[in-house]
This record gives structure tokens, sequence and C-alpha cells, in this order.
């Protein structure tokens, strides 16, 4: 066994994270996005999860299945809406009305993207 490898899959990992996040906060931290595990420390950093599926407040109506929701990177709001300082954040797996209200969503790099 390569004795260089650390993570098999890397799926649950510390990073720095930006100053709203506590424990089940959505997070996009570059290429990553995930849910943090853990309060932002005095360091500024969390454990994320990477994979899997979650459960967040999303404003904007979604109409079906396997649509894109977005993430504010400054703020961690998730929404249907893009535009300066907003990334793809998952895919909605259920609908929901206009209004702000919870969605399962599949984060970006769950196993279906990997």
């Amino acid at each position: 066994m390569a004795k260089n490898m650390r993570l098999p899959k890397a799926l649950h990992i510390t990073l720095a994270v930006p100053d709203y996040v506590v424990s089940g906060s959505p997070v996009a931290v570059g290429a990553f996005r995930g849910v943090a595990q853990t309060d932002r420390d005095a360091d500024g950093r969390a454990t994320v999860w990477l994979d899997g599926s979650t459960e967040q407040e999303v404003t904007g109506a979604v109409a079906s299945e396997g649509l894109p929701i977005y993430i504010t990177t400054a703020t961690g709001a998730l929404g249907v809406a893009t535009g300066a300082g907003i990334v793809l954040f998952g895919y909605s797996l259920g609908t929901k009305a206009a209004a702000a209200g919870p969605l399962e969503i599949s984060l970006l790099n769950g196993p279906a993207q990997v």
C-alpha cells in the first residue's frame, strides 16, 4: 500500500470556511460543496462532508427534481437565482413553491458526480 495515501475518498474533510459557518450550514469553498458538521473554530476551519444529500432552506420555486440549486458564497444562502458571488451547490431532489422553504439537495460532489 502506498504510504503517501491519506484519505481514500476525501469526502469528510476540514476546510477553511467563511465566518457564517456553524454545524449544518451549506458551504462552498473553491470547488468543494458540502455541509459543515462542526462550527467554525478559532482557526477559521470546520469539518465539512462533501457527500450525500442535505435538507436546507431554499429561496425560489423548484418545479422538478434535478434542477440546479445555487449558493451565495458570502452568506451561505441557497436559491435558484444566479449572479455575482453565486455558484452551483447541488441539485434538487424534490419540488417546492416560490416561498423560502426546505428542500432536499444532492451535493455537487456527491457520489453521482464523482
